[in-house]
């Protein structure tokens, strides 16, 4: 992560002022990150998730103080809401029912350590994109908002969906490359790499604080 290109400029501030920015936190949930999770119970190392966590907690701290839009995006399932693209990948590569994450009635889908409060925004979403088949675009608009500081879980999967879909979108984009984390060794820094190339200026937790100090 040190050798990728990260964002250096005395503007910076200017570029993620709080009134027209939200900070975006993706997929803080049981399943992903919390020991007794979905990916905790199958022994998935969840030691990088939890680092990257650690730094999400800072940024909210400081975007709360400085008044910038926070926004917390989840994935919330039943099997009912299942995608079958997302069935069919895995019935394919042999293994069926391993996308039944996050599900609704079992705890799977809830907050973990970030949790929400008055005048955040909320996104329930059914797959990787925080846009997808949400209103978060509009509310969003609703604000202001043409600047995103997206941190979360995983850097390879919803980090990177959202970031490219809000790209499209004609949004600013920037990646808090300490307060990402992937589940494989290499995914982070790979994903990270093509990101920046790409649809994101990559930044650093100190980096934000500092902005919003």
């Amino acid at each position: 992560m040190a050798s990728l290109p990260h964002l250096k400029s005395p503007d910076f501030p200017d570029m993620i002022a709080a009134s027209h920015t939200a900070l975006v936190v993706i997929d803080i949930q049981t399943d992903f990150a919390a020991p007794e999770g979905l990916l905790g119970r199958v022994g998935v190392d969840l030691s990088e998730a939890h680092a990257a966590i650690d730094q999400c907690e800072k940024l909210v701290a400081a975007a709360r103080k400085a008044g910038a839009t926070v926004a917390l995006l989840r994935v919330v399932t039943t099997p009912e809401t299942d995608s079958r693209a997302l069935r069919t990948l895995y019935a394919r590569r042999g293994r069926p029912g391993e996308q039944a994450i996050c599900r609704s009635d079992d705890g799977g889908a809830d907050y973990y350590r970030i949790f929400p409060e008055p005048g955040d925004i909320e996104i329930s979403k059914l797959l990787y994109s925080g846009f997808r088949g949400t209103d978060f675009e509009a509310q969003l608009r609703a604000r202001g908002i043409d600047t995103l500081v997206i941190c979360g879980l995983s850097t390879d999967c919803c980090v990177d969906s959202t970031s490219r879909d809000a790209f499209h979108l004609d949004f600013d984009v920037f990646v808090v490359s300490d307060a990402c984390a992937a589940y494989e060794p290499g995914l982070h820094d790979s994903s990270l790499d093509a990101m920046e190339k790409n649809c994101v200026l990559l930044v650093t937790t100190a980096d934000v604080e500092a902005a919003w100090s």
